[in-house]
C-alpha cells in the first residue's frame, strides 16, 4: 500500500485516516512533501498507518500529540526513534539541475482610507479582546481571537473583503500587483498569483477583465483542473493563473510560470512553500522569481517576523513545526494587535 500526498491523513480522527488504517497490506509506504504541516502530532497519524502502535505504545506519543509544543528532549528522542523509518530527499538533492529561485518580500504602504479602516478594526479588537482575556482567559476567547486576526488580515488586503460595498476602493496590494502583472505579460512571462481569500482573487479577476487580460482560475470549487492547467501550460496568450492557496498547494505542475506572487501570508509557511513549488519543480528550466506582498505596519508584517523566529523549531525531526496559532499566548497576541 502506498499513500501519496499522505498529509491528507494527518488528522488521526478524520474519516480518511480511519479508512486508511482499515486497509490490509504487508508493506506500507507514505509519500509527502509536508509530513508535518502544523504540529508534530500529525506525524503520529502517518505512523499509526505505517506501523500501528509504534508511537502509541510509548511515552513519546504524549509529547507529540498533545496540543502544546513538545519539550526539546521529547523532540530529540522522537527524531532518533523515527529516523530509521524516514528517507528524506530535499529538492536540492533530487533535482540539482533546477535553476535558482529568487524570493523577495514587497512591503505595501496602505492608502489613507485603507489605513484608517485597518486602525479602526485593530483598536476595536485590541480593546475588546484583551479585556475579555483578562476576565475569561485566552482559552475561552480563542475563536474571537481567530476572527479578529482574520478580519485584520482581510483589511490589510483590500477594504472590499471587509465590506463588499467598498470593492472599488483602492488597495495597496492591487496597486503593487497589477502593473507588475501587465508588465510581465508584455515581456512574455507567465505568473502564478496565490491568495487564501477567494474574495480577493475575485477582485483581481475584475481588474484583469477590465484590462482585457487573459488568465486561468482555480479554487476548491473548480472542476476539470487538468483542462485549466493544460491551457496555462500550453497557450502563449494565457499568461496568468489565479489560484486559491489551499486548493492549489498540491497536485499541480505549473512549470510554464517563472514568476509567483503570494498576496497574503499563510499561517503555516510549509503550505505556502508547497504552493510556490508548483512552479519551482522538476521540469522547470527558467529561474523562478517569488514575490510575497505584505501590508506594511499590519498584522501581516508581524506574523512574518514571528514565523521567522519559530521556523526552525522541529527541523530536527523533518520539516518544521510552524503552528503559530496553536502556540498563541497573550504576549504574542498583544504584539500582533500592537
Amino acid at each position: 500500500m502506498i499513500l501519496d500526498e499522505a498529509q491528507a491523513i494527518k488528522n488521526a480522527d478524520s474519516e480518511s485516516a480511519k479508512a486508511a488504517r482499515l486497509l490490509r497490506g504487508r508493506h506500507r509506504l507514505v509519500l509527502s512533501g509536508t509530513p508535518i504541516e502544523n504540529h508534530v502530532g500529525e506525524l503520529w497519524s502517518l505512523f499509526e498507518f505505517l506501523n500501528p502502535g509504534m508511537l502509541g505504545a510509548s511515552r513519546i506519543a504524549e509529547g507529540a500529540t498533545a496540543g502544546s509544543r513538545p519539550r526539546p528532549e521529547v523532540v530529540a528522542l522522537l527524531a532518533r526513534a523515527l529516523r530509521p523509518f524516514i528517507l528524506r530527499r530535499t529538492k536540492e538533492a533530487v533535482a540539482p539541475e533546477l535553476p535558482p529561485k529568487h524570493e523577495e518580500t514587497i512591503l505595501c504602504e496602505l492608502e489613507p482610507g485603507q489605513r484608517r479602516l485597518y486602525q479602526e478594526l485593530r483598536e476595536h479588537y485590541r480593546a475588546s479582546l484583551l479585556g475579555r482575556i483578562e476576565e475569561q482567559g485566552l482559552a475561552k476567547v480563542k475563536l474571537h481571537v481567530l476572527e479578529a486576526l482574520l478580519r485584520l488580515r482581510q483589511a490589510a488586503c483590500h477594504p472590499g473583503l471587509i465590506d463588499g460595498k467598498r470593492a472599488k476602493e483602492p488597495s495597496a496590494k492591487l496597486e503593487v500587483l497589477l502593473p507588475r502583472l501587465l508588465e510581465l505579460r508584455e515581456e512574455g512571462h507567465k505568473a502564478l498569483v496565490f491568495s487564501q481569500f477567494t474574495s480577493f482573487l475575485a477582485l483581481v479577476r475584475t481588474a484583469l477583465d477590465a484590462a482585457q487580460v487573459s488568465y486561468e482560475y482555480l479554487d476548491g470549487k473548480t472542476r476539470d483542473r487538468e483542462k485549466h492547467v493544460a491551457r496555462f501550460q500550453t497557450d502563449p496568450d494565457c499568461g496568468l493563473f489565479l489560484i486559491s492557496l489551499k486548493a492549489g498547494g498540491v497536485g499541480l505542475n505549473l512549470t510554464a510560470a517563472d514568476y509567483v506572487f503570494v498576496l497574503d501570508p499563510w499561517w503555516n509557511p510549509a503550505v505556502e512553500a508547497q504552493a510556490v513549488d508548483r512552479a519551482h519543480r522538476i521540469g522547470q528550466d527558467k529561474r523562478v522569481f517569488v514575490y510575497r506582498l505584505l501590508a506594511k505596519e499590519t498584522v501581516e508584517e508581524k506574523v512574518a517576523v514571528l514565523q521567522a523566529a519559530k521556523r526552525g523549531l522541529a527541523e530536527s525531526i523533518i520539516t518544521g513545526d510552524n503552528s503559530l496559532l496553536r502556540d498563541l499566548d497573550r504576549e504574542t497576541l498583544e504584539a500582533l494587535l500592537g
